[in-house]
């Protein structure tokens, strides 16, 4: 009788509700028939896993003891945060093969469990340069980061994270090499519709300010083309989605809020469409070299694509043949190219989507982090 090998234990470690979070779930579901999978985040346990454990939700990573970052204490505040040490509690005793460690913050978590095979971090964005638009981030947060970059992420045996920007800005602050695997959404079996006339523009995501959706409502208005605007927006702020209602009252004809759908029915709800848009100004380092769900979302609806001269989009929409890259972030670029596109290019953009829909899928994009850690548990 031939004995049943036995699976490698791995945690997913995690700091969000893992339920409601599509990156972590895709995590899950890469690794769950060939490991004995353990999640530990708020929320309850996401399907597929052997075992989870749940933070308690009033417990928030971000609240570290604002006294000792201030003072630079850096470990101390670190393993005095009231969700760490909880989780950390909640851990003890168990033991894993691999710790896969999502965002900065779990890191060191993971490291003091000493996985037998090791850690690998999964970086969702560069987080030393988070919310760098306020004052009292950068000088008491940004440092903290730093420090934890350099202490502990520094330490794991491999890394990943969204875009290849983010992953040479880490390796040249803190000299790990991390692969990418992007925010790409779950493969749709569908086929481009005909374009529409007028075109059909579509936005989703969340009512930030800094985003650039009042440039993307103003070039609506702005632009000669025949072309439709409707916003799937999550409330973020309720004075700024006001705004946006303002401003799209305007052009009744031409701009409609919509109510935001669940994720799950979003590539549906998009294929009513002809062109996804997004074009967000580079407010910052994390949003100059975005690489977002929305992107792969409009491949799997299989739309056109605009988006601004941001690196990362800019590369995949001209590499693909997808659609089109504004001259600038304001509405009048965005206008000068709704002006210049026809029927004809938007069909091809369309096409060019369904060819690259799978190449583009996150079924091919967590390959990378079903082959690292299979790496570490192969080389313990």
């Amino acid at each position: 009788m031939t004995d049943t090998p036995v699976k490698p234990r791995l945690l997913i470690l995690s700091f969000s509700r893992i339920v409601s979070d599509a990156r972590l779930l895709k995590q899950v579901a890469v690794f769950r028939d060939d490991y004995v999978v353990t999640t530990c985040g708020y929320g309850p346990a996401p399907d597929g896993v052997s075992d989870h454990v749940e933070i308690p939700s009033d417990l928030e990573v971000w609240r570290y003891p604002r006294l000792l970052v201030m003072l630079r204490q850096y470990r101390r505040a670190y393993w005095s945060n009231a969700a760490i040490m909880a989780t950390a509690r909640a851990l003890r005793g168990r033991s894993f093969d691999v710790v896969l460690a999502d965002d900065v913050d779990t890191v060191g978590l993971a490291l003091s469990l000493r996985p037998r095979a090791g850690v690998h971090a999964d970086l969702h964005e560069y987080a030393p340069r988070m919310r760098e638009d306020l004052l009292r981030v950068r000088v008491f947060m940004h440092p903290f980061i730093d420090w934890m970059c350099r202490t502990f992420v520094a330490r794991a045996q491999s890394w990943t994270t969204v875009g290849e920007g983010i992953a040479r800005e880490y390796h040249r602050r803190f000299g790990f090499e991390s692969a990418v695997v992007t925010n790409a959404a779950p493969f749709v079996d569908a086929r481009p519709s005909p374009v529409h006339e007028p075109i059909r523009l579509v936005h989703s995501g969340a009512a930030q300010e800094n985003r650039g959706i009042e440039e993307i409502i103003e070039a609506v208005g702005l632009t000669r083309a025949d072309v439709t605007l409707d916003l799937f927006l999550m409330e973020q702020s309720t004075a700024f989605l006001s705004h946006l209602r303002e401003m799209a009252a305007r052009m009744p004809d031409r701009v409609r809020l919509c109510d935001p759908v669940p994720y799950a029915r979003l590539a549906r709800t998009l294929q009513a469409y002809d062109i996804g848009i997004h074009v967000i100004p580079p407010k910052s380092f994390n949003h100059r070299w975005a690489l977002p769900n929305k992107l792969f979302d409009f491949v799997q609806a299989r739309l056109g694509a605009i988006v601004g001269p941001s690196p990362e989009m800019a590369a995949y929409v001209e590499r693909y043949g997808i659609g089109a890259v504004t001259p600038g972030f304001t509405a009048r670029d965005i206008a000068r190219t709704l002006d210049e596109i026809t029927p004809n290019d938007v069909a091809v953009w369309k096409n060019e989507s369904h060819e690259h829909a799978y190449e583009l899928s996150s079924e091919q994009q967590v390959t990378v982090w079903k082959a690292a850690v299979d790496r570490l548990v192969a080389s313990e």
